[in-house]
């Protein structure tokens, strides 16, 4: 049995002890509802695993559907910091940052906990008419394709939100491919599919130089 102490706990300490509880919880919610889905996880799993009392978890999110908004919240932020930055680490043109997105997603599928997508998973196992999922998702997916498309446009793209879109398909296309096979080599295949899109958009920056350059 742990010993008690007669000393008061200051307001600091209590928000970082908060603090420090709401980040198990965040880490243990997320690594329960990515492997075994939000619906298969209960809060007991969640508290077990988080090291808390099931008290903790309901005086820091209230409900387990504040706990799972959160989650996304956090998991997307995550995911999108670490996203752009494994395209922008390096510098160079728009091409060599579009191009790193698929040996980055192959070391992602590479992670022994990758289980996918976690806003896809969670609007696959909902209620596909509910939004609560959804919005979520979709602001997530806004932000991402807005830094594909800024890129797009960088690279000569005439329909830069056209070709933000297509890259899009195939990202969420290897994501899935990947969680099913566990096989980070689809991502390979990603980069090959999505090869083409990005020489033709450079080729016509190329072609549009060109036609301004004075003879």
């Amino acid at each position: 049995m742990a010993k008690t102490s007669s000393k008061k706990t200051s307001p600091h300490a209590a928000a970082g002890d908060d603090e420090s509880a709401r980040g198990r919880l965040l880490s243990a919610a997320s690594h329960l509802f990515c492997k075994n889905g939000i619906n298969a996880t209960g809060i007991d799993a969640i508290i077990e695993e988080a090291g808390t009392a099931k008290t903790t978890l309901y005086k820091l999110f209230g409900s387990k559907t504040n706990l799972v908004n959160a989650v996304l919240e956090s998991e997307g932020k995550q995911w999108r910091e670490w996203f752009i930055a494994a395209m922008e680490d390096g510098g160079g043109d728009a091409q060599a940052k579009l191009t790193r997105i698929f040996p980055a997603l192959k070391s992602w599928f590479a992670e022994e906990r990758f289980y996918g997508c976690p806003f896809i998973n969670a609007v696959g196992e909902h209620d596909k008419d509910a939004k609560q999922f959804r919005n979520i998702a979709m602001k997530h997916k806004k932000i991402v394709l807005g830094h594909i498309e800024k890129l797009a446009g960088e690279l000569g793209s005439a329909e830069p939100a056209v070709l933000a879109h297509q890259l899009g398909l195939i990202i969420d296309g290897a994501i899935v491919a990947a969680m099913i096979s566990r096989d980070p080599g689809v991502a390979d295949t990603a980069a090959l599919t999505a090869s083409p899109l990005l020489g033709q958009a450079k080729a016509k920056k190329k072609r549009a130089t060109e036609q301004l350059e004075p003879v």
